[in-house]
């Protein structure tokens, strides 16, 4: 954005991967890192999943996964995938089957955990269905299922036989001439999951899906994947992410853009910066932002906003937003336009006249050609 430009010491070199495909969403190489998520409904409700899907898409999701345990849940994937505006992966585990009727049902994408989908012989099997429908596949390594042989080898999960378990089942893929695939290497522990996404971005080109496992609910669970998945993304490894949290999917979405966004990495909505809120604040800064956040959920274009209470350091935040507002006193406070101040406002009209202001800017930025989604460079 023309107020926020880019900086070398801002820059993120993303590691270097081989592009796949999830439907007609790129995954790896040169692509935008992806956000996506996965519906908690029971499959089978093929209303509830779908209405789902699509407030997850309206959220940002760029890709949405879709547990398969049953035959019943694989019979839904035809009617949700047709209703589905964005790519439907299917989630796999323990029956290989389930693999290839979600594969026949038109999943763009089969997630399939190499600790429980059974013996080569029925990865093969799944990996002809993916082919012959144009699937592709995500290897999902996790530290709480893996392999037993690989248990016994290291007596407990670790970074190496996380590895491990991820470099045996891209051989087993490519050696079957299957090369659509990206790879996960999931853990509850923050220091884990980084250590063996580390080694698996230095031994494989694959695109690599991102995600801390069982993070926990929305604020702890964004806590963490915050501090797991940021400072891998930091070090450019990572091509799409899952934020996993025992909450709402679409808040999941949200974090998710809110990691990429914190980092430069992609842009979407309107970022507000705004204070905590002191003693000097000439409005209430809380209940404001609150208030806005969810008065312009709906706008995509992506541009800034700052809210701040007083003058201390409203001003200089003001110099680098679309929008701002800071408090000044006597019940009023000073409009920003473009970092340059333009206008006194009353306190009582600010939520109102702010969102009218976002929204026609967002509206100019539309007609100028600016993206509704922005990617960095």
């Amino acid at each position: 954005m023309s107020l926020n430009p880019v900086r070398p010491w801002r820059n993120i070199y993303r590691r270097k991967s081989r592009q796949i495909h999830v439907g007609a969403v790129p995954v790896g190489g040169d692509a935008p890192i992806t956000v996506q998520t996965m519906t908690n409904t029971l499959t089978h409700d093929v209303s509830a999943t779908i209405a789902q899907v699509q407030a997850c898409a309206e959220a940002g999701a760029d890709i949405v996964r879709i547990s398969c345990p049953d035959e019943a849940s694989t019979r839904a994937m035809k009617e949700i995938v047709r209703e589905s505006p964005v790519p439907i992966v299917a989630d796999i585990h323990f029956h290989y089957k389930r693999g290839i009727e979600a594969a026949e049902a038109g999943a763009a994408c089969l997630r399939i955990n190499p600790g429980n989908i059974g013996s080569d012989e029925r990865v093969r099997e799944v990996i002809r269905a993916a082919r012959d429908n144009d699937c592709s596949i995500r290897i999902g390594v996790n530290a709480g299922s893996l392999e037993k042989d690989l248990l016994e080898k290291y007596g407990e999960p670790c970074p190496e036989a996380m590895i491990e378990s991820g470099l045996r089942h891209i051989r087993l893929l490519e050696d079957n001439d299957f090369h659509e695939f990206k790879i996960s290497c999931k853990a509850s522990d923050v220091f884990l999951a980084a250590a063996a996404y580390q080694g698996l971005a230095e031994a494989t080109d694959a695109p690599i899906h991102l995600g801390i496992t069982e993070a926990g609910g929305l604020v702890s669970g964004t806590i963490k994947s915050a501090i797991g998945l940021g400072n891998l993304l930091w070090m450019g490894i990572g091509d799409t992410i899952r934020v996993s949290l025992s909450a709402d999917p679409v808040e999941e979405v949200k974090v998710g853009y809110e990691i990429l966004k914190s980092l430069g990495l992609r842009h979407r909505g309107v970022n507000i910066i705004s204070c905590p809120s002191c003693a000097r604040q000439g409005f209430n800064v809380i209940e404001t932002v609150a208030e806005l956040e969810k008065r312009l959920e709906h706008i995509k274009t992506p541009m800034s906003l700052s809210i701040i209470g007083c003058v201390v350091n409203g001003p200089g935040e003001a110099l680098m937003t679309d929008v701002g507002f800071t408090g000044g006193g006597a019940g009023h406070g000073m409009v920003y336009l473009a970092g340059k101040q333009d206008h006194r406002l009353d306190n009582d009209k600010m939520i109102d006249h702010i969102v009218e202001l976002v929204e026609k800017k967002a509206q100019e930025l539309a007609a100028d050609g600016q993206p509704q989604l922005e990617t960095a460079d």
